[in-house]
């Protein structure tokens, strides 16, 4: 009899530290590496999103969600860093972090490299949008996992101009929750309006300069309606902003 209750509560705290290690630490999806077209195959959208192009990427990891609350303090409880600050609501940590420029997320990146002892970094803007159709297993939705925006994101429309709780809407192909709404999110490239035209057609990873970081995924709030929150759409941000939409999640490689 003892024999059991020690097994039942060993499994019982190994359950408990895999709970608290996907709170504190994003949980990864693997998107197995394919080619797509690239772009606004509907041409609903501007002149950025133009031509349309085949992208080859190799495989990797993207975050389940966006980065939560909960997890952004763990870096900055182990860092110093200070939380941003806190929107109207307060902070919930099961909701995205908010009003995190370029740059903090790319520290945040670095730290959980360095913790986890694996390579993470802000996505690309091609391997954004290739986990936001689904993949190998895309349906060729127009947002990411149906063609409504308002079952698989908070928009402005549904809100209530304020965040939610993660992977609380419905999710893609991927099994990946709001790329479509909640907040907006940061990838590594720089933004050129141009870049579509000359851009490589296996990883690529954007200019090699400019003076805004591209940004996809629309918010909760501000020109987060529906036709703006295509998976095609293309945004891009002041990298050194914190504006109350910005957010982001990340990914990781094979060692």
């Amino acid at each position: 009899m003892k024999t059991l209750e020690t097994i039942l509560l060993i499994a019982i705290l190994f359950t408990t530290v895999l709970t608290t290690t996907a709170q504190t630490y994003p949980e990864m999806i693997l998107v197995e590496g394919g080619t797509f077209t690239m772009g606004d195959e509907w041409m609903l959208g501007n002149e950025d999103e133009q031509p349309t192009h085949n992208v080859t990427l190799k495989s990797y990891k993207i975050g389940k969600t966006e980065v939560t609350v909960k997890q952004y303090r763990a870096f900055c409880n182990a860092t110093g860093q200070s939380m941003p600050e806190a929107p109207d609501w307060g902070w919930q940590d099961n909701h995205p972090i908010l009003r995190i420029s370029w740059y903090d997320a790319v520290a945040y990146c670095d730290w959980l490299s360095e913790k986890q002892g694996s390579i993470y970094r802000l996505p690309t803007e091609a391997e954004w949008e290739y986990a936001a159709r689904g993949g190998q297993k895309s349906n060729g939705y127009k947002y990411s996992g149906s063609q409504s925006a308002y079952t698989v994101g908070w928009i402005r429309d549904n809100s209530n101009n304020r965040t939610h709780v993660v992977a609380q809407k419905k999710s893609n192909e991927l099994g990946l929750y709001d790329m479509t709404g909640n907040a907006r999110e940061w990838c590594a490239d720089w933004y050129d309006s141009d870049y579509y035209a000359k851009s490589p057609s296996s990883n690529p990873r954007g200019p090699v300069s400019g003076n805004k970081r591209v940004m996809r995924g629309c918010s909760y709030g501000q020109y987060s309606y529906g036709g703006y929150c295509r998976v095609a759409k293309r945004l891009y941000g002041t990298p050194k902003l914190r504006l109350s939409y910005y957010g982001f999640r990340v990914v990781s490689f094979f060692q």
